[in-house]
């Protein structure tokens, strides 16, 4: 095979997922080099855009290194910006370099349109870039600064008036930020939150209007609910520094205009010499291929396909990652010599959130508002990260979305969010780690043999070890109540030391489907004994690894997954259960306060994350 070159445009939603897509294929195949071109060093999560611009979340949180996200794969990473696209010499030339290419994928998105309205590019903020929400957070916070120290009423009103022009999901979704967010920023520049309006304007009769029109109704009511001013059929004419205008002549006073009314085909991409269409969208065929060039095809919002005059791929997340999937199935069949599919849109719905606390969905028929919405939402968000990042996205998601948002705005209200200081919970790490290292050690050393080791320590000072006859350790010697295996246990006495060490068990027996798990694990009396070291071993490790606060997550999980054992096997009593809620406390990452986690957690992330992710350095090729 001669080497062949898949250079892909564009590190948006189709980018990666086609990059991802062509890597797993042609993972052992020399012969296939891939080459990914964006100017930024990092995937953006569009959809969440809004909640950056609207101070909920850190703008970490909505990027992704593209070094990690291609590390351990042949995707080449280049981080340049695009200026020529040659279809007839079939090279890319790029800022500091140029690509040949075989294959050529065009995924370079799209960008606000104005629509001609005059105003809206010198006064206006556009949403559909991390710079632009980073743009628009700090203006806001800076009108409530300003207004706080303003003191005529007319200006200061303006600058605490809020415009998001356009009802699509976007513009909704920063009206619903700026809901919440109004309330934290009054508090913290003493401003009275009541002089606050946030207005969406809508040039259309409805809102939403990809959605079930009853959704959106929902929508609408629960904006309208907490004052945010819908304004449909009002498209806007003209825009000013400190004011809009409306076609009927309104005005409204403002500073800030926050722009989502419609997109378009990137400049980038309409550069490119291939057939355009509306909005300047690049023409796809069936395959998803330019017209006219077999070997370019063109994928994600800058693509148009239609099938019987009706768009077939909206500018949703959805579409961009199947039309990637589509041209990216075709230039594997156009290597392999094999027949072409067909592009076909399958959209499974539509989510949109008012804040951190309310949405509305429609997925594949099913409807649902507030709380459950809100629950679909991060599960997609969960679901699409874990695909491009693994579970390292995983967990900053959690973090940034859950686990450390501020101003209960999220739909778990703050209930889950780490506030807590680590520290006050040393002691019962301590404690708790003293008690399973006293357990194990008795059942190591023998009942009656540990007695007597710590008397004769108390009394002569001197520590006489030694394991006793009945150490749980010690061949034949079954402790635990399986019913099953006494027969076969050549002294009388186990029975009834079972009883007797475990006086007034929770459960008088074990369950029916516990027992028969261990008559499977366990069927002879050598292996009960076997179990019984690990049940040991375990117990005094957990204790150290408390007490050391080392791996406290993980021990700790262990001393709970032990306690409910030790109640399932009908051998523990009521005092026991303390153990279980206690490690459920200690899963705090009370460890990295005065424990070793404080050193080893740290090391440990970064070794990891360097050997599965790569370390930390420009990409810039």
């Amino acid at each position: 095979m001669a080497a062949i070159n898949i250079v892909i445009l564009g590190a948006g939603y189709a980018g990666v997922h086609a990059a991802k897509k062509l890597a797993k294929k042609y993972k052992k195949n020399d012969e296939v080099t891939i080459t990914l071109i964006d100017k930024n060093p990092y995937h953006t999560l569009m959809t969440e855009l809004h909640e950056v611009a609207g101070g909920r979340v850190p703008e970490e949180s909505v990027k992704l290194d593209l070094h990690k996200i291609f590390h351990r794969t042949k995707v080449n990473v280049v981080v340049d910006c695009i200026e020529n696209v040659d279809l007839e010499k079939q090279v890319i030339k790029t800022t500091n370099g140029s690509y040949d290419y075989s294959y050529l994928m065009v995924g370079l998105g799209s960008e606000p349109a104005y629509f001609g309205v005059p105003g809206v590019k010198e006064h206006g903020f556009s949403l559909w870039s991390l710079d632009d929400a980073l743009t628009i957070r700090e203006h806001i916070e800076y009108q409530f600064r300003k207004a706080s120290i303003e003191r005529d009423e007319k200006v200061r009103r303006e600058m605490l008036s809020f415009i998001v022009a356009g009802a699509g999901f976007t513009g909704i979704e920063m009206a619903g930020e700026l809901l919440e967010w109004k309330d934290t920023l009054a508090a913290k520049y003493h401003v009275d939150v009541e002089e606050v309006q946030v207005y969406v304007v809508e040039a259309a009769g409805s809102i939403l209007n990809m959605l079930d029109q009853k959704q959106a109704a929902k929508a609408e009511k629960y904006m309208v609910k907490h004052k945010i001013e819908v304004l449909k059929n009002a498209p806007i004419t003209e825009v000013k520094e400190d004011s809009i205008t409306l076609k009927d002549g309104r005005t409204i006073a403002t500073r800030t205009l926050i722009w989502t009314c419609g997109i378009q085909c990137a400049t980038s991409a309409s550069d490119v010499e291939v057939a355009k269409t509306r909005a300047n969208r690049l023409k796809a065929n069936e395959y998803m291929q330019a017209e006219g060039h077999e070997n370019v095809y063109v994928i994600g919002d800058c693509a148009y396909n239609e099938e019987d005059g009706n768009c077939t791929n909206p500018q949703i997340v959805e579409a961009a990652e199947q039309t990637a999937m589509t041209a990216a199935k075709n230039i594997i069949a156009s290597i392999e010599n094999k027949e072409k599919v067909a592009f076909k849109g399958k959209y499974h719905g539509f989510m949109v959130s008012i804040g951190g606390r309310y949405g509305v969905a429609n997925l594949s028929g099913l409807k649902l508002s507030g709380f459950f919405a809100m629950v679909m939402k991060h599960i997609v968000n969960l679901y699409y990260l874990f695909g491009v990042l693994n579970i390292y996205s995983v967990y900053h998601y959690l973090q940034h979305e859950f686990f450390d948002m501020k101003q209960n705005r999220n739909i778990m209200r703050g209930h889950i969010s780490s506030v807590g200081n680590r520290l006050w919970t040393v002691p019962l790490r301590l404690y708790i780690g003293c008690l399973w290292l006293v357990e194990g050690l008795k059942k190591l050393m023998g009942e009656g043999t540990w007695d007597f080791m710590w008397e004769t320590l108390q009394n002569t000072g001197d520590l006489v070890v030694q394991i006793g006859s009945d150490s749980w350790i010690k061949a034949g010697n079954v402790k635990m109540p399986f019913n099953w295996l006494y027969d076969a246990v050549s002294s009388a006495s186990q029975t009834g030391d079972a009883a007797t060490t475990f006086a007034e068990p929770i459960l008088d027996k074990m369950p029916g489907f516990y027992e028969a798990m261990m008559k499977i694990m366990i069927p002879t009396p050598e292996m009960a004994v076997f179990f019984q070291t690990i049940v040991v071993l375990t117990e005094i490790c957990i204790g150290l690894a408390l007490i050391a606060g080392l791996f406290t997550w993980l021990a700790s999980a262990a001393s709970a997954f032990m306690t409910v054992n030790f109640v399932l096997s009908a051998m523990a009593g009521w005092e026991i259960l303390w153990f279980f809620f206690g490690a459920i406390a200690l899963m705090n990452g009370c460890g990295r306060a005065f424990g070793l986690d404080h050193y080893v957690m740290p090391w440990i992330n970064k070794l990891a994350g360097n050997w599965w992710l790569g370390k930390n350095k420009h990409i810039y090729k």
